[in-house]
């Protein structure tokens, strides 16, 4: 799952791509079929990286990447619009460590509603390459000869 680019921007329903960097911020296209472009001024929008989000956990902070992961592998994704015991009952399967303290009905809806939209993408849908020292590599493929 490659969710690099991909920001949310305070203020602004969506999700947003990064397609480059001015001196005052970013300019960004939304990832909806409208793809409308905007320019976010650092000073006064805030914006957050959804491969460097992460969700208040029991013992650990949960990564958003890995709560996105379960998502996919679970499935049968509830709609957003859904009450929040619904997806407090979903979220309990895709992310059973997190605090359901500080975890709100909101933000469940905001993690469930970004999945939707980038569920069909592409880059959401590619598989990471294996990440390993050159050392293991270099033994798998002697094994594999």
């Amino acid at each position: 799952m490659n969710l690099q680019a991909i920001v949310a921007v305070s203020g602004k329903p969506g999700l947003w791509r990064a397609l480059s960097q001015n001196k005052t911020g970013f300019i960004l296209e939304s990832l909806d079929a409208q793809k409308t472009k905007l320019v976010a001024n650092l000073a006064t929008s805030k914006l957050a990286a959804l491969d460097e989000i992460t969700v208040f956990g029991n013992d650990e902070d949960l990564k958003l990447t890995g709560i996105f992961e379960a998502m996919k592998e679970i499935g049968n994704v509830p709609d957003a619009k859904a009450d929040g015991k619904a997806l407090r009952a979903y979220f309990r399967e895709v992310a059973p460590e997190h605090d359901e303290d500080k975890v709100y009905a909101s933000d469940m809806k905001k993690i469930v509603s970004w999945y939707h939209i980038l569920k069909d993408l592409t880059s959401f849908n590619e598989v990471e390459p294996e990440s390993g020292t050159p050392e293991t590599v270099g033994t798998e493929t002697k094994e594999a000869e």
